[in-house]
């Protein structure tokens, strides 16, 4: 059974190459369909929220200067995760926040990141687009507290992650949509993505033979 750590990061900015840092981090184990475990912990990073950002995600100063130190909160992060793959809706933000914050503890961050993102426009040219409220509303997933929130976010991608597995299944006849599989799919055009998986369930079939008992070598 493919289990997943589905990642969302609340931030001061978009970069964390031009100062931007984490202000709260929430992550989902993925065991299935089923969320099986929950980490989140705002943090404090030494750096300033604006009144924008503090708008948009409801995380004060204030809040950031009760919270545990950044290098506390990303070390426990870490060590929940323990290598499992990512998820993420647009995970290229995510991912940079990953890697930055460990980086500044002297942790790796070698996890593969599947994107949400990028998964719905390959699967679903008919949404309205492709934000993560948009994407839940157009799917009628579960939704629950306040969006840009991390919590909340991480829960509504670990929702969308699920329906993209059962669509695969379902429309793709794939047995078992693992990680491996859905980072090939983010990467090919939406054209490409039948031919894709024809392509990975015949190298699966091929495995699958070449390890049956009595099969012949080579």
């Amino acid at each position: 059974m493919t289990t997943v750590a589905v990642i969302d990061f609340e931030t001061t900015g978009l970069s964390p190459a031009m100062g931007d840092r984490a202000t709260e981090i929430a992550i989902v184990i993925l065991e299935g369909e089923q969320v099986v475990d929950r980490y989140q912990s705002l943090m404090n990073a030494g750096v300033r929220i604006s009144s924008f950002i503090e708008a948009y995600t409801g995380i004060s100063n204030e809040m950031i200067a009760a919270a545990p130190q950044a290098r506390q909160v990303m070390d426990e992060a870490s060590r929940f995760v323990a290598g499992r793959p990512m998820a993420a809706h647009n995970a290229s933000f995510d991912r940079r926040f990953w890697a930055a914050e460990l980086e500044r503890i002297d942790r790796p961050a070698p996890e593969p990141f599947c994107c949400t993102l990028l998964l719905s426009r390959r699967l679903y040219p008919h949404a309205p687009n492709y934000r993560l409220g948009s994407l839940a509303a157009f799917h009628a997933l579960p939704t629950s507290g306040r969006a840009h929130r991390a919590m909340a976010d991480a829960e509504v991608a670990a929702a969308l992650l699920g329906r993209i597995r059962d669509d695969l299944r379902i429309q793709f006849k794939v047995p078992e949509p693992r990680h491996e599989l859905l980072m090939k799919l983010q990467a090919c055009s939406r054209k490409a993505v039948p031919k894709a998986i024809e392509k990975h369930l015949a190298g699966e079939s091929s495995q699958a033979e070449g390890c049956h008992p009595g099969a012949s070598p080579g």
